[in-house]
């Protein structure tokens, strides 16, 4: 697996690399994820696009590592791990805790005179709306049925105690980055912002996904799937015809 320049491998994973793709597209895992939850976008868009997930501390191989449980803070350390792909457009998928991410890590590459070329912030409120919300703060059982709520875990998974203790620091790391998290008054990109939200999402009503408008100076569109939080697990096919449309549209590297 190649790694960029900036990248010691640890960061960001490419499933299916794809060199010659006119167009990168960087994946931001949610609350508890990990890149391998963005495999099968790899493989579905290999070799048209080169697909890039983000591996956050705490998990899988990097179980080992300490927890970032800031936003800002792990947005610093994606921001730096990602500089060196920016060799080709870069589009940026975040769901829920990831559009946070990415939008953040957006902020920073256009602070460099960078950025991507669209933001794709799926399942998750727009940064400047706030719930007053502490799943970090309940004890293992409540963080447990607040995941099986949001229908993002398989729940035989949940049944194993082992694997449970394995995956409860990043649940809760990740649910503290989240829920402390404040957006600066005003902050914006500039790249256009596409919002897809479920229709039945009980962590993003309409209105909430509708206010990622205000958080770009360039153009905004909404999409709405039937289904919950986890509303892509079911409704893959429509996201993406959505991400096709948009790299069709997008502008490509130059060949050579």
């Amino acid at each position: 697996m190649s790694v960029s320049p900036a990248d010691d491998g640890l960061w960001c994973r490419r499933f299916h690399p794809a060199p010659e793709a006119p167009h990168r597209l960087v994946c931001f895992p949610h609350a508890g994820g990990s890149a391998s939850y963005y495999l099968p976008v790899a493989a579905a868009l290999s070799p048209r696009v080169d697909v890039v997930a983000v591996q956050y501390p705490g998990r899988q191989d990097r179980r080992g590592e300490p927890l970032i449980d800031d936003i800002a803070t792990l947005a610093d350390r994606v921001h730096a791990a990602l500089r060196g792909w920016d060799d080709r457009p870069l589009t940026f998928f975040g769901h829920s805790m990831g559009a946070l991410v990415a939008f953040e890590v957006a902020r920073r590459f256009e602070r460099d005179g960078g950025g991507p070329v669209r933001l794709f912030a799926s399942g998750r409120r727009a940064p400047s709306r706030y719930r007053d919300e502490n799943v970090h703060q309940r004890g293992d059982d409540g963080i447990i049925a607040e995941v099986k709520a949001m229908s993002g875990t398989d729940d035989r998974l949940l049944g194993d105690e082992e694997l449970i203790r394995m995956i409860l620091p990043a649940l809760r790391g990740d649910y503290k980055a989240v829920e402390t998290y404040r957006c600066e008054p005003g902050a914006t990109v500039a790249c256009p912002i596409t919002a897809i939200v479920g229709d039945s999402d009980p962590k993003t009503s309409l209105d909430e996904a509708d206010d990622w408008r205000g958080h770009t100076t360039a153009g905004f569109d909404l999409h709405v799937l039937p289904g919950g939080h986890f509303y892509l697990n079911s409704r893959a096919a429509d996201v993406m015809r959505i991400l096709d449309e948009h790299f069709a549209a997008a502008p490509a590297a130059q060949a050579g």
